[in-house]
């Protein structure tokens, strides 16, 4: 792959943006690029944590601005039902934004779409599409104000200007901000620690928080019930609660 940087240790996956001459901007070749990554992690069963970051001094700057207004560049597929955003999302591995720069715009959007962002301090973050005079177009209006809420969201909308990564810990943006050495560090803890989870628990986690946000509070407690009877008959289930009784660490195989 020319636009990603790709590698696996203890089940962790790495996936570095690398496109730092764009300040890792999302063009169609990296696009097309990371669908097909995703979709190869997607079926490896011994990966069980993913780390998104860029090359270089950014995160990802957002949509390649020099290739959208060129007429004979392919786009960027950010229109359809389901875009890649959405695949990243879906993933059903816990994925950790490591945000070692700007994140901007579609960047910003990638990484709402991760399970944690850890940031460097001195990161930024915002969405500037309305001194394009456009909007966000990969989830940035619809995913944001769930997370931060309304009126914080409108702020980064309406606006367009950016935070650091200390501020986007105390409005609920970031998990946690480090300094740039220890951010790769840090993330990689995260990622060992959740590779060390039962993998259908996580999945299913995962699935019931993503689609339950999605649901009225019945809908969701029902697919939380539904979601705890499947696993409950699992090994995974078994071994953990053997494990529990025996006072041992256990081994789980993700069935």
């Amino acid at each position: 792959m020319e636009t990603l940087l790709y590698k696996k240790e203890n089940r962790v996956v790495t996936i570095t943006l690398n496109r730092p001459e764009r300040l890792n901007a999302l063009n169609h070749q990296l696009v097309t690029e990371l669908v097909e990554l995703i979709e190869e992690i997607e079926s490896d069963n011994d990966a069980r944590a993913v780390i998104l970051t860029g090359a270089g001094k950014g995160f990802c700057a957002g949509a390649d601005i020099k290739e959208i207004v060129n007429p004979t560049a392919k786009k960027l597929p950010i229109g359809k039902r389901y875009s890649f955003f959405n695949k990243l999302e879906d993933l059903t591995v816990p994925v950790i934004a490591a945000v070692n720069g700007a994140c901007n715009g579609g960047g910003l959007e990638l990484a709402l779409c991760c399970d944690f962002i850890i940031a460097a301090k001195n990161a930024s973050f915002g969405l500037g599409e309305v001194k394009l005079g456009v909007i966000p177009a990969g989830g940035g209006t619809a995913r944001l104000p769930r997370l931060i809420g309304i009126r914080r969201s409108k702020e980064f909308l309406y606006f367009g200007n950016r935070i650091d990564g200390e501020e986007a810990v105390r409005i609920g943006l970031v998990n946690k901000a480090v300094p740039l050495n220890d951010l790769i560090i840090e993330a990689n803890k995260w990622a060992e620690e959740l590779a060390g989870q039962p993998p259908l628990s996580i999945k299913a986690i995962k699935y019931c928080v993503n689609v339950g946000m999605q649901m009225d509070l019945l809908s969701a407690l029902e697919y939380e019930n539904q979601a705890a009877a499947t696993l409950f008959h699992s090994d995974d289930c078994k071994e953990g609660m053997a494990a529990f009784i025996e006072k041992r660490k256990p081994a789980f195989n993700g069935k």
